[in-house]
């Protein structure tokens, strides 16, 4: 096998190679094929797996073995040819057979290369975060979260169901009298107030005493499911039980029992915190998009498609694999959107032309700026996943490849030093929350 020619084409990182698969090579792959399909041909006269290569060749053409073997060969023969040309190849737009036979094989195939990029600038870009302080607001609200959290349920046996208690029903949608699929419950807690269901059907439960068996009569919203929206529906209910909520007092009892603070002050100091940890990583992940935002768009560079193309792929991947862990899958998705394959393709392309973009300009920085990662920081990057995952290290590497480990390590450290470079100011309240703020402020100065 030989890369014969290989030349620029007119696209943009585009090159077509030239390459030949000689006729030992060929006639070898088509021996191997022959001994995969012998057992399932049959001539007159002859027992399946008493053929041989001759004789079915005699029987139905020399070239019934052609598209087999070259299934067996062409792999390798296009990765000796982007070997021997030195090409960063990132993917293939075609192949055409030019010559085929026991000689060998002559092919043209088109392949992409990785495109030249460059980066305009990428140290002291700018970005803004968000001050990070607590208010009293997000405080108790952190606070009432925990009050919920800490709420004692006690059974209701001396009134009937009232607005804010829980009512374990079941229940049975019909529609003209048939059921439906989906519309059956049993011991289903329902907090009523909640919105949960249909629009109405909490408010016919209110009122109703444990053990009763009543209809809920409803409209099903007409953004509901196509073969139920806008119909009226009669759901048999049971209510078995009502449970109230009680909730503790906000006092130092209660700062020890839910969050281990000696005092609503220890408390209080806790939450805000928190409220700042979140905040600060939300900028710190705000400050991330932005300068990746700006390092784009100083970016000049022709993306192969195929590049795209795979990126798309990838990203599908993913999605489906995180659909599937919430028990759908993507087929499902994309009817549940109204989308077909190719739409939803296209829609999302113009982020997966950023992203593919993004990363080739991280790369660029990282070689830009002499970015290289050791043995031992290799070794111990395998030995952290290894931790993670609870694996030993040679099976992790098995599972990501050293070089794949390296370009994403080397873009990590690329990152960083973008973000140790970039300039960050605070953002400025808009002048109106500002004026706001300020007049709360002499207002609780002259209280």
């Amino acid at each position: 096998m030989s890369l014969k020619n290989c030349n620029k084409a007119e696209e943009a990182n585009l090159y077509t190679m030239e390459v030949s698969i000689d006729g030992a090579t060929f006639n070898d792959a088509m021996n191997r094929a022959f001994q995969k399909q012998k057992n399932r041909i049959a001539l007159p006269g002859f027992r399946k797996g008493k053929v041989t290569r001759k004789m079915a060749e005699a029987f139905y053409g020399k070239g019934f073995l052609y598209e087999d073997a070259l299934d067996l060969c062409y792999s390798k023969a296009v990765e000796d040819a982007i070997a021997e040309s030195g090409l960063d190849v990132v993917g293939t737009k075609s192949a055409d057979i030019k010559e085929i036979g026991e000689d060998g094989v002559e092919l043209t195939i088109e392949v992409y290369v990785k495109p030249e990029v460059e980066v305009q600038a990428y140290k002291e870009l700018k970005a803004t975060k968000k001050k990070v302080e607590a208010t009293d607001e997000e405080i108790n609200a952190k606070i009432d979260e925990l009050v919920k959290r800490n709420a004692r349920i006690s059974a209701v046996e001396d009134r009937a169901a009232q607005d804010g208690d829980i009512a374990v029903i079941d229940f049975e949608g019909f529609v003209d009298g048939v059921a439906f699929e989906g519309g059956k419950g049993e011991n289903y807690e329902l907090k009523l107030g909640s919105g949960t269901f249909i629009p109405g059907f909490e408010d016919q439960i209110i009122g109703h005493n444990a053990e009763d068996e009543f209809d809920v009569n409803v409209t099903f919203p007409h953004e509901y499911a196509e073969e139920l929206a806008d119909k009226a529906a009669v759901f048999k209910v049971k209510l078995h039980e009502i449970k109230s909520e009680e909730f503790p007092e906000v006092d130092d009892e209660f700062a020890q029992d839910a969050a281990d603070c000696d005092t609503v002050d220890d408390l209080k100091k806790q939450l805000a915190d928190e409220i700042k940890k979140e905040k600060e990583d939300a900028n710190d992940h705000e400050i991330r998009t932005q300068l990746f935002e700006k390092l784009v768009e100083n970016t000049v560079v022709d993306l192969p498609p195929v590049m795209v193309d795979s990126e798309i792929e990838n990203q599908i991947r993913d999605m489906d694999y995180r659909l599937s862990s919430q028990g759908m899958n993507f087929q499902t998705y994309l009817q549940y959107m109204g989308m077909d394959l190719d739409a939803y393709k296209e829609q999302m392309r113009p982020e997966a032309e950023k992203a593919v973009k993004l990363r080739l300009a991280l790369e660029t920085v990282a070689a830009t700026e002499g970015i290289e990662i050791t043995e031992e920081e290799l070794d111990a990057e395998y030995a952290k996943y290894a931790e993670q995952y609870k694996m030993e290290k040679d099976q992790i590497q098995k599972i990501i490849p050293v070089d794949g480990l390296k370009k994403d390590m080397a873009v990590e450290r690329a990152i960083q030093v973008i973000r140790d470079s970039a300039k960050i100011t605070t953002a400025r309240k808009p002048r109106a929350a500002k004026e706001k703020a300020d007049a709360a402020e002499t207002e609780a100065s002259a209280e």
